[in-house]
């Protein structure tokens, strides 16, 4: 069995969908979040940067109306990548909370985001406790013009842990949220975190048990790292949050990856922190590190997805 085989990978899965490469274009649609805002809590999960996990946006496009940022993104990739240059596109609500404000300003940011028949999909970046029937119909009406999925961030099934990183919801949400969703035949992304504060090995073990009692069409595996200006920076400068290693990030992951049910597709396998904000662990700036760890790990000891996965 080669690398390539041993899990599920989103850009395979993309190509075979759309019929070649599709790349993602990342959004700020100007969202802010229940956990910040107020309406839960004011200081937002203890590793969420000010941007809202949207480090990586241009800061000349993440300014522009969401129309522009788009042409703009599109632009600078055909400067950039003349020669693997892709034809069909994402758009990636990637910022806070992506469904938390009324139908109709959804609707409007959403409809912006759809330029051209080269945009195939919508990614949807969200809370649990920001789904609802109202949304999901909305949603739904974007299925017959391109492939939509909502990021759902559960990072863990523990609700100490999530009281810990003031996740501000109980897991039971995730569940109803994925209810709602399902009943609208909306895919499902899901977020997990290795090496959240106070988390060990079993805990990891019953999120991935509790990921597999749900309907679900993929899997993002994020390591836990530490960002300047955080909660979680304060915790670490205090000497209250030790990061894990990179040797447990790549066992955990293919615990992970061999116990998730087969099918699900893994649309990432380690978080990607902005090098200039990154506190710690050191090995996150490295990703060859993580992905061909990873595939080494895997090959050596003969695993792929769903080997040991159990309905």
């Amino acid at each position: 069995m080669e690398n390539k085989d041993r899990y599920n990978r989103l850009n395979k899965y993309l190509k075979n969908k759309f019929g070649e490469r599709t790349l993602k274009i990342c959004i700020d649609g100007g969202f802010t979040c229940p956990n910040r805002d107020g309406k839960v809590s004011t200081g937002g999960c203890i590793f969420c940067s000010e941007s809202g996990s949207g480090e990586h946006i241009k800061s000349n496009s993440k300014n522009l109306p969401i129309t522009e940022n788009i042409n703009l993104q599109i632009k600078n990739y055909f400067n950039s990548y003349k020669s693997t240059r892709a034809n069909k596109f994402i758009a990636y609500f990637q910022n806070f909370t992506n469904t938390y404000d009324s139908i109709e300003n959804l609707k409007k940011k959403y409809d912006s985001a759809l330029i051209n028949n080269r945009i195939v999909a919508l990614a949807i970046a969200t809370r649990p406790d920001c789904i609802n029937e109202n949304i999901c119909k909305l949603l739904k009406t974007y299925k017959d013009k391109v492939y939509v999925w909502v990021e759902l961030g559960l990072q863990t099934s523990n609700d100490v842990t999530a009281n810990i990183i003031n996740r501000g919801y109980e897991s039971i949400r995730f569940t109803e949220a994925v209810s709602i969703l399902n009943k609208y035949n909306i895919d499902i992304v899901t977020h997990i975190m290795i090496g959240l504060p106070k988390e060990n090995f079993d805990d990891i073990k019953n999120t991935v048990s509790f990921i597999n009692k749900h309907n679900i069409q993929g899997l993002k595996i994020h390591s836990t790292y530490v960002i300047k200006n955080t909660k979680l920076a304060d915790m670490y400068k205090k000497g209250n949050y030790t990061p894990i290693t990179l040797e447990y990030y790549l066992e955990t992951a293919s615990y992970i990856l061999t116990h998730i049910n087969p099918n699900i597709v893994i649309h990432k396998i380690s978080g990607d922190a902005p090098k200039d904000l990154l506190l710690a662990p050191e090995w996150n700036k490295h990703k060859k590190w993580i992905m061909n760890g990873l595939d080494k790990y895997l090959k050596e000891n003969n695993l792929y997805q769903g080997k040991y996965y159990e309905m």
